[in-house]
């Protein structure tokens, strides 16, 4: 079971060696374990719906498969999904009935037709494989080239939630001239061929390791949004349902430098956040309270 989401702090002093000399600390990215091996290039994150398991998928050129962990980081599971190609999976969720949701809405240039979040029957780490039970094509408003002219990459995504019956969707910025700008669009959780609505232009300060977005979370009590970049955590807040144009946003550096790319609350005020393994860093899971 996973300790840390009943006791945060007892998981925080098991599972980090350096927390068994000195209390853990609030605004403090704590190392919990590495990932296994196989897994360089997590793209998502999330947990199952009785919190025994966390789930985790990889991105563009590896298997369309689920993989399931442990509190310890081991891997306890490989579930195939069958009915679907991981073109470039860059995002897993669930939502409050303990459904999985996949963003398969890779789009680094800006050039894809065919994007899609796929809801699938899967529930537990011990079968065989799950199926897409409901798929959600997805056009972006406003995109009319493809792809569009390189001032103008708005259109790839690697970060969504789920919220009451919709996805939200923020984009990733790969425009020449980086800004920090990006889009939230909102799409009916239901199985279509949709046009995405811009509901948002927001702009994350910083340069593109600290403001181009590649997971989100959304709290339990849904008014509260976090963004995750390489650098940073960007925390909304004041938003609607159909419009984000207003939301405040809160920049929480992280302190540390790595190609994250997916997070997960683990309770209102803890983050689980992993990244992908490079040469000399990475490949880890982490928490971070705020």
């Amino acid at each position: 079971m996973l300790r840390f989401l009943i006791l945060p702090a007892l998981f925080l002093l098991s599972c980090n060696p350096k927390a068994q000399n000195s209390p853990a600390k609030d605004d403090e990215l704590k190392v919990q374990f590495s990932l296994p091996k196989k897994l360089k290039e997590v793209s998502g994150i999330t947990l199952s719906q009785d919190k025994k398991t966390i789930w985790v998928i990889e991105d563009r050129g590896n298997k369309n498969a689920v993989y399931s962990l442990n509190d310890k980081g081991e891997m306890i599971g490989k579930v195939p999904v069958e009915n679907a190609e991981n073109t470039d999976w860059e995002d897993i969720i669930s939502d409050p009935q303990g459904n999985i949701y996949i963003g398969d809405f890779g789009n680094n240039d800006n050039d894809r037709r065919d994007l899609a979040i796929l809801k699938t029957d899967l529930k537990n780490s011990t079968q065989a494989s799950t199926k897409v039970i409901q798929t959600t094509k997805f056009h972006y408003q406003g995109q009319t080239e493809f792809p569009p002219k390189k001032s103008n990459f708005l259109y790839d995504c690697e970060a969504f939630v789920e919220m009451n019956g919709n996805f939200y969707l923020f984009t990733k910025n790969r425009s020449k001239g980086f800004d920090g700008t990006f889009l939230v669009f909102k799409v009916p959780n239901k199985e279509g061929d949709f046009e995405a609505k811009l509901i948002g232009t927001l702009k994350l300060q910083g340069g593109y390791n600290d403001a181009a977005i590649t997971s989100a979370t959304i709290n339990s009590a849904k008014d509260k949004i976090v963004l995750l970049t390489h650098k940073n955590i960007h925390v909304l807040t004041g938003f609607t349902a159909d419009n984000f144009s207003t939301a405040k946003i809160q920049k929480i550096p992280l302190n540390h430098n790595s190609q994250k790319e997916a997070i997960v609350f683990l309770d209102n005020k803890t983050l689980m956040i992993a990244d992908e393994k490079g040469k000399n860093e990475g490949g880890n899971v982490y928490t971070f309270s705020f």
